[in-house]
């Protein structure tokens, strides 16, 4: 998993080919994928990019980390599991009544 990175700050008009052709320069990349939103389409300003190895991904953040791009400074670090999330704002688990 330390192959797998949280790119953010992304401009919007960014898409995945961009995305993995800025990756590219520092090693395989295996996939890259921005996140969207499901009713517009629109970028969310983040996405994840998998390297071939760690090696790489830690090259990547070394080289990215920080830099400039579409007039955006990116955030680059190893990507981490998604935090469970709270049982809503419903009571009683959530089923509203």
């Amino acid at each position: 998993m330390e192959n797998k990175l949280y790119v953010g700050n992304l401009s919007y008009s960014m898409r995945d080919d961009t995305l993995r052709h800025q990756f590219a320069a520092f090693g395989q990349v295996d996939s890259a994928k921005i996140m969207m939103e499901r009713d517009s389409g629109r970028s969310k300003g983040f996405g994840f990019v998998e390297m071939a190895t760690s090696d790489e991904a830690q090259a990547a953040i070394r080289g990215l980390n920080g830099k400039e791009v579409d007039g955006r400074a990116l955030t680059v670090n190893v990507a981490r599991p998604m935090e469970q999330r709270s049982g809503g704002s419903y009571r009683n688990g959530g089923r509203g009544y």
